[in-house]
């Protein structure tokens, strides 16, 4: 029992200190996370060539330039980003996740959603949207092409950065929007 109850507080600590490292992110410089999420497009680009076709013609697109993931047992994820309508900057997104299962670890990683229509893009904006269990993500792999799985208009693709963790999900995830000023 006392073991259950120091992993189980190893496990909090960590969800806290990856809770007060995001909203340390939400302190970054608007021009920052612009830049980073430039970066990041061009490191998704170079790694997946392809990709950069659905970067042009998607309705919208956004993209997390730094997300992180933390877990054991009970896991948590959080990121910031940039939401693009054909191309030009809308606002700022925030994802949050959390779950349990049978997960240990931590890993960085960089996520964008394509959408390809504009009603798509409208309800990402809505303000209350989600990733639903049943949705998929193609992990970017430099110099291995995959396709991108779309649903209901929208598709996810990832690509790490650092970190050791059995898989990435994006299932439960949720988004808050908010135009640029």
């Amino acid at each position: 029992m006392k073991l259950l109850t120091r992993e189980l507080s190893i496990s909090m600590l960590f969800l806290m200190v990856l809770g007060v490292t995001s909203c340390s992110s939400l302190s970054t410089s608007p021009d920052k996370l612009v830049k980073d999420a430039q970066n990041a497009k061009e490191a998704m680009i170079e790694a997946q060539p392809d990709i950069q076709e659905l970067f042009q013609t998607s309705a919208g697109y956004a993209i997390f330039p730094n997300v992180g993931k933390g877990a054991y047992v009970l896991g948590g994820a959080s990121g910031n980003g940039i939401l693009y309508e054909n191309g030009n900057m809308q606002g700022y997104t925030e994802l949050k996740q959390l779950d349990i299962g049978f997960q240990i670890g931590g890993k960085a990683y960089r996520e964008v959603i394509f959408f390809q229509t504009d009603s798509a893009v409208e309800d990402f904006k809505s303000g209350d949207y989600e990733l639903t269990a049943n949705a998929s993500a193609v992990i970017l792999e430099k110099g291995r092409s995959k396709s991108i799985d779309f649903q209901d208009g929208v598709g996810v693709a990832i690509m790490p950065k650092a970190g050791a963790m059995a898989g990435v999900s994006v299932g439960g995830q949720k988004f808050e929007y908010r135009d640029a000023q």
